[in-house]
């Protein structure tokens, strides 16, 4: 079977119900809206930022997302958005992993630290009056301060061996 094109008038509301179907916690509709609407506007960013947030929204549940993330984060055109977004992408694979039923925390602080340093690349280049990036920031801090046990990945070695 073959996918059936949009239509160019139809995408403003395509990325209404996509935002819509994030919303309610339905990443993967989402994405597939996206994936429609680039295919008619390869260089649409608000499709390819909805489209990369819907990818994170899957971290827990899709071992794939990510590397498709990435990809979609190649894509965006803005060195603000692609330092933002990236930050974006770190940070929520860093929570995935904190929420994954292991418990398994491995890699979760350098995910953050990553992020915080998207972060700041961001706020170096903002627009006038975005402070997105420091709001990011300050929410990866806090992150980090709610969860104390979180070590680079080689002290958390040295804890696991110093059990042995």
């Amino acid at each position: 079977m073959t996918l059936k094109p949009l239509h160019k008038d139809a995408i403003k509301g395509a990325l209404a119900k996509a935002e819509r179907y994030r919303l309610l916690n339905e990443p993967a509709e989402a994405e597939s809206i996206c994936l429609d609407v680039l295919e008619v506007e390869p260089g649409n960013q608000e499709a390819g930022i909805t489209l990369l947030l819907a990818l994170t929204d899957q971290f827990g549940d899709d071992g794939q997302a990510y590397q498709r993330a990435r990809d979609a984060l190649a894509r965006l055109s803005g060195e603000y958005e692609r330092a933002y977004y990236g930050g974006m992408i770190a940070e929520r694979r860093a929570k995935a992993q904190m929420n994954r039923s292991t418990g398994a925390s491995v890699g979760v602080y350098e995910w953050i630290r990553d992020a915080m340093e998207s972060y700041e690349r961001a706020e170096a280049l903002r627009p006038a009056g975005n402070d997105d990036a420091r709001l990011r920031w300050n929410a990866c801090v806090r992150f980090l301060a709610r969860h104390p046990g979180l070590a680079p990945a080689a002290e958390e070695r040295r804890e696991l061996e110093m059990l042995e």
